[in-house]
């Protein structure tokens, strides 16, 4: 089968500033202008606010696809690293202490697998699958956009950091996340041809101006811990905790599909979740988790911050999505025009 629509061959325009810094960035990256100051970093009081993490996402996305119109070479800026380091030390100072773990990796990874009896009123799937509307399942996807299509990429950092069991392990989930060796299977496209079913644009990085600072932080995470070689216990950690959530949650959003009469490209992504993603939970807690911590131990506690950090950011995202919902108006920072009519 050959991939007719790959939504990466182009770089995305630049965002529009939510702030000072990012103001300031964005400045520097249009105009080729002396880069922000790391110092700057201090009018940005909120470490889970728009502006921080706007600012975040775009130096990140320097080590991705980077930007239409803007110098690779920018990615290894000194000027730029300085104030990313600043803003992470503002996030993750943040997260250190509100997503603290009070237990083992174990312990924590173990409650995931803790279905609840009836419905969950703080779960988005749940409220999809039962409730939900299309226009909601929308906005959802194009939030989720922001990471699914460049799905695995984040974790794919970790694979040099780890040897042995937990290496091999890895590799062998990042393979089925990246198609098999298949391009029509990669992940990332088959979430491309959800979005085109639901009459979304399925371009790179599209609906990044319409997401709160809720959907950027729970991007930011993976990169955060991506890129920092000490934050690999962390990293495995949020790996674990989205494949252990991701095939019932994937069954409840296929379900939700199913509901509202949604395209068969639409359904297959979370389909093909649900199956996949039961057998990475176990090769994933048993032989990544568990052959990182055979050799590196002192890193439990890293994997189980990985964990509540993941859990921390999904709850507020979930909490302004389901807000927003039930007072029948639009989470985005802009709605979505109306689906095309069929």
């Amino acid at each position: 089968m050959t991939v007719t629509f790959e939504p990466r061959c182009h770089r995305p325009p630049l965002p529009e500033a939510r702030g000072p810094v990012s103001e300031g960035l964005l400045a520097t990256l249009r105009r080729s202008a002396v880069p922000a100051r790391a110092s700057s970093v201090n009018l940005v009081p909120d470490p889970y606010g728009d502006d921080l993490h706007l600012a975040l996402y775009v130096l990140y996305e320097l080590h991705y696809q980077g930007f239409d119109g803007v110098d690779d070479d920018w990615e290894w800026d000194p000027g730029l690293l300085a104030l990313r380091r600043n803003l992470e030390g503002h996030f993750l100072g943040a997260l250190r202490v509100d997503a603290a773990p009070d237990t083992d990796a174990a312990s924590i990874l173990d409650t995931l697998l803790i279905e609840p009896a009836g419905h969950d009123p703080h779960s988005v799937s749940h409220h999809l699958q039962r409730d939900g509307e299309l226009w909601q399942f929308r906005e959802y996807a194009a939030l989720r956009s922001l990471y699914h299509l460049k799905e695995a990429d984040p974790h794919a950092w970790v694979i040099p950091r780890l040897h042995g069991t937990a290496k091999a392990a890895m590799v062998a989930v990042e393979y089925d996340e990246f198609g098999a060796g298949r391009a029509e299977g990669i992940h990332a496209h088959l979430f491309a041809e959800l979005m085109r079913d639901l009459s979304l644009d399925a371009t790179y990085g599209f609906y990044l101006d319409n997401a709160p600072a809720e959907a950027l932080t729970t991007v930011n995470l993976m990169s955060l811990f991506g890129l920092h070689r000490s934050l690999r216990g962390a990293l495995v950690g949020h790996f674990a905790a989205v494949e252990t959530t991701s095939s019932p949650g994937s069954r409840r959003l296929a379900e939700a599909l199913r509901r509202m009469t949604a395209g068969v490209a639409a359904q297959r992504f979370y389909d093909e979740h649900v199956e996949a993603d039961a057998v990475h939970e176990q090769v994933v807690r048993r032989e990544v988790v568990g052959g990182l911590l055979e050799c590196e131990s002192e890193l439990d506690a890293d994997v189980a911050f990985g964990v509540r950090a993941t859990g921390l950011l999904e709850d507020r995202l979930a909490s302004t999505l389901l807000n927003a919902w039930r007072e029948d108006r639009s989470a985005l920072r802009t709605p979505l025009p109306e689906a095309a009519s069929t």
